[in-house]
């Protein structure tokens, strides 16, 4: 693949990826790796995302107003991630992640459809000394093992009841966290692809720019209709991560 149609491809999908998470609050490295991973090999892919992925999720939780409240209700959540994805990462440096990949996928997609014809539920605040933290472990292993952030976290998040711009800001949170852990996972088992890492910083201004055109978008969608997108959101996410498997 030559070297100006890989840099026009990445610009051109990163800007797309950082728009959808502009809106919704993710699929940065969903849209990113459907594109990509068809073209490089996974890792490669995964390498080329931790940038401008870093980057937007830090935007998206710098951006909102409930800082340190989230911090403080969130914390144990935080760091169950980042020692789950410690542990779990050197399963993904083996790169095998498909059968894992499809599961998560199905999972998604049932959560979702259900979300959308059941009532709104929500997690009781004295069930969230354990859950947080039962949570961020399972989210961190899922993550250090398949390089997907979003399950339980973020059917977990949408359920504490959240409004749409601490949700946005909470997903920001949790993703960053989920970044920077797996980083340093594939760091230690030497699976990091610094080949990669100069395409990775180029990677970043279309992704902020989309993003940039995505929040624009969200301030005009009503709270009801956006919950109806985040969670069609969500079962296409999941549709997409089973047909990965089988692409």
């Amino acid at each position: 693949m030559s070297d100006p149609f890989l840099l026009a491809l990445v610009t051109i999908t990163f800007f797309a990826a950082g728009t959808v998470k502009g809106v919704i609050g993710m699929g940065l490295p969903t849209v990113a790796m459907g594109v990509l991973g068809a073209l490089i090999s996974p890792l490669a892919a995964a390498s080329l995302l931790i940038v401008p992925s870093l980057a937007t999720n830090l935007w998206q939780f710098l951006a909102g107003t409930a800082t340190r409240a989230l911090v403080r209700r969130l914390w144990p959540m935080m760091l169950a991630i980042l020692i789950g994805t410690m542990l779990g990462s050197g399963w993904l440096a083996r790169g095998d992640t498909a059968a894992t990949t499809t599961a998560l996928g199905i999972a998604l997609i049932v959560y979702a459809a259900y979300t959308l014809l059941a009532p709104q539920r929500h997690v009781p605040a004295r069930a969230e000394l354990w859950l947080s933290p039962l949570t961020g472990f399972l989210t961190g292993i899922i993550t250090g093992t398949t390089g997907i952030f979003v399950i339980p976290a973020v059917p977990y998040l949408q359920a504490l009841g959240l409004s749409r711009d601490d949700l946005i800001q909470a997903l920001g949170l949790s993703f960053t966290v989920s970044t920077v852990a797996l980083a340093i996972g594939l760091g230690l088992h030497d699976a990091f692809a610094l080949d990669r890492f100069g395409l990775s910083v180029l990677a970043l201004a279309p992704a902020l720019a989309g993003m940039w055109a995505g929040g624009m978008l969200r301030r005009k969608i009503a709270p009801a209709t956006f919950r109806k997108i985040f969670l069609v959101s969500l079962l296409l996410l999941g549709a997409e991560m089973s047909y990965r498997a089988f692409a």
